[in-house]
């Protein structure tokens, strides 16, 4: 059974397939979860990123304070290029292991990955790519009816990604998530019979 990447820009639809999926009996790697657990309290990321950009980062519970290092993690390239440094390397590893572990219990493994790159699918062995696709004014409505983003709010998270036509040139299927949640489930049952099959 094969291990797949989901990929999509923001208000595509990735979640909802990776639900879908795991609904289907997929097991699920989500990159945004790793990312959240290696910085724990008591692990060697959260004591780095302390070192880094100091105490203010830590909330009064111990916990990372999100907002206090996005504030200073993102005011400017040098800054966020040591918060990468710190946490691309961790997350590596992580991510790793999970998906590893998952091989071992699991049929078809799903790999939710918001920034995907090409050397994914070499670390993490990943035998296909999919993109949830929908056209930019579907995505940026549904950001501001589902998620309660600003117009402008919504441009701008999505101008910082890489193009629609980058993320479709990345894939080796494309799921159609432009229409209703009926035909995405259509397009998901095609999708697990074709992963079933492999």
């Amino acid at each position: 059974m094969p291990t797949v990447a989901v990929i999509g820009g923001i208000g595509s639809g990735k979640t909802a397939v990776t639900d879908l999926l795991a609904a289907r009996g997929a097991v699920v790697v989500d990159a945004d979860v790793v990312a959240r657990d290696v910085v724990a309290p008591g692990g060697a990321p959260l004591g780095l990123l302390q070192a880094a950009f100091g105490d203010s980062i830590i909330a009064a519970d111990g916990t990372l304070d999100r907002a206090a290092l996005a504030a200073v993690a993102f005011e400017g390239p040098e800054a966020t290029a040591r918060l990468n440094a710190i946490l691309h390397p961790a997350i590596a590893v992580e991510m790793a292991r999970r998906v590893g572990e998952a091989r071992e219990h699991a049929g078809v493994v799903v790999v939710a990955i918001p920034l995907f790159r090409m050397e994914h699918r070499g670390s993490l062995d990943v035998d296909a790519v999919i993109c949830v696709d929908c056209p930019e004014e579907v995505a940026l409505d549904r950001l501001m009816t589902q998620r309660g983003f600003t117009r402008r709010d919504a441009e701008r998270r999505m101008g910082a990604q890489i193009s629609r036509e980058e993320r479709v040139a990345l894939a080796d299927i494309v799921i159609d998530n432009s229409g209703s949640p009926a035909d995405l489930e259509a397009e998901v049952d095609a999708l697990w019979r074709r992963l079933e099959a492999t």
